[in-house]
């Protein structure tokens, strides 16, 4: 990372955390398109897709996964790129980027609680 100020062990963490999230989003994003386009192929509606996805617990599991890699992946991201782009360091940067992760994790958990329990 950018941030001199990290320990050697934090910026190893942040990295692994962002490469192995980055395998889950591979799989979940093909995963999901292949959803998409089997539903568009056999001209499902909006309601028979929430008919097969309401209360399936291997599509909220699915969809809980997808969501924890992208709260995961996105701020670290965002937190090099802040960092590289205006120099920003420190606390400053570390809350702003938690608030992103949490913020994330909340809209995300909200649509797959609204759309799948």
């Amino acid at each position: 990372m950018s941030d001199e100020r990290l320990s050697v062990r934090t910026q190893v963490l942040l990295w692994t955390a962002q490469r192995a999230s980055a395998a889950v989003l591979a799989i979940c994003v093909v995963v999901h398109l292949a959803t998409i386009i089997y539903a568009v192929r056999n001209g499902l509606s909006a309601a028979e897709i929430l008919g097969r996805t309401r209360g399936n617990a291997a599509w909220a599991a699915f969809y809980t996964l997808f969501v924890a890699a992208i709260a995961v992946h996105a701020p670290i991201g965002l937190r090099t790129i802040l960092a590289e782009t205006f120099s920003w360091r420190g606390r400053a940067l570390d809350i702003t980027v938690l608030a992103v992760a949490l913020t994330l994790a909340m809209w995300g958990f909200r649509a797959v609680y609204a759309v799948l329990i």
